[in-house]
């Protein structure tokens, strides 16, 4: 075994031979949006950015499904197995087959295996003191969900963000093979904030935030300003408050936002300084329009984390 439950790992790895390593993960989520198709292709990208974080190329798939067959009609559980599968088949990987069980409401996602070289296995506890920081995808899809059911965001805004929630870390995790990666992770439901706590905290080292150069999704600041959150906000602050500092110049509302639970989130990976424009560059090139270089790798002080 190369990666196993002992670190905040994105993936488990388990070595075959000097030249092949599987990657296996799983993840299944509730429907962020009314569109059974849309949901099954965003369920698919969240369930495979897992392996892509471990530098791994998905290999096959099995289906994991709960769903209400009293309540909802058998069209809306192949609406979500088609979506799915469109975005397994653009990852080249392969269906296998899968498992469903009846419950009180659709929940969707994928087990999926990967392949890697055991030697360049991405980890999320290898960021290094003076190592910049990239994220590929730009935050706040909690909060635009939420304010999205009372009708507060706009149709371009909430179709922005569900078109950037479907779409694959591929392209990005291809754009940074060649680079010296130290460590990487995606951001999912522990939000910015607690994503970079676990990197922090697994590499001894302190992660300094520019708020200023972080991406942000249309319209999710303006969200928070007008008080919608989400239910994961509170326990993410929990679990963050005991080794963050957040500048006093900073409102709660700028807080808040790094807080905010992502679905199908985007990569966020410590490169050498010396690399990191090199990369961002290759990244824009590669159609990863909302890249940015957003942070740095600080010795460790006495906060494992710090925004600016």
């Amino acid at each position: 075994m190369i990666v196993g439950f002992e670190t905040f790992d994105d993936a488990g790895v388990y070595r075959l031979n000097d030249e092949q390593a599987l990657v296996s993960t799983v993840d299944f989520i509730t429907p962020p949006v009314d569109d059974p198709f849309v949901f099954g292709q965003i369920a698919a990208a969240n369930s495979l950015s897992d392996i892509y974080a471990m530098g791994g190329v998905p290999i096959s798939c099995l289906n994991l499904v709960g769903y209400p067959s009293d309540k909802l009609e058998a069209e809306i559980l192949e609406k979500i197995l088609s979506g799915a599968l469109e975005r397994v088949h653009q990852a080249g990987a392969v269906l296998l087959g899968g498992h469903s069980i009846e419950d009180e409401e659709p929940k969707f996602g994928l087990a999926v295996t990967g392949l890697v070289h055991p030697d360049l296995v991405w980890r999320n506890n290898g960021a290094r003191p003076g190592d910049r920081l990239i994220l590929t995808k730009p935050l706040g899809s909690g909060v635009l969900f939420n304010a999205n059911l009372k009708g507060w965001v706009s149709r371009k805004a909430l179709d922005t963000c569900i078109e950037i929630l479907a779409e694959l870390n591929d392209k990005s995790a291809e754009a940074m093979k060649g680079f010296n990666v130290h460590a990487v992770t995606d951001i999912t439901g522990f939000g910015l904030a607690g994503h970079c706590l676990e990197m922090a905290q697994g590499s001894g080292v302190t992660i300094e935030v520019e708020f200023e150069n972080l991406p942000f999704m249309q319209e999710a600041r303006e969200m928070y300003e007008r008080g919608i959150s989400t239910r994961a906000n509170g326990s993410n602050r929990r679990m963050v408050e005991a080794h963050v500092s957040f500048p006093e110049s900073r409102s709660p509302n700028d807080q808040e936002i790094l807080l905010d639970p992502q679905t199908s989130g985007g990569l966020l990976a410590s490169v050498p300084e010396e690399e990191a424009e090199a990369l961002l560059n290759r990244l824009h090139q590669s159609g990863i329009t909302h890249a940015s270089v957003m942070g740095r790798v600080l010795p460790r002080e006495e906060k494992s984390l710090r925004f600016h």
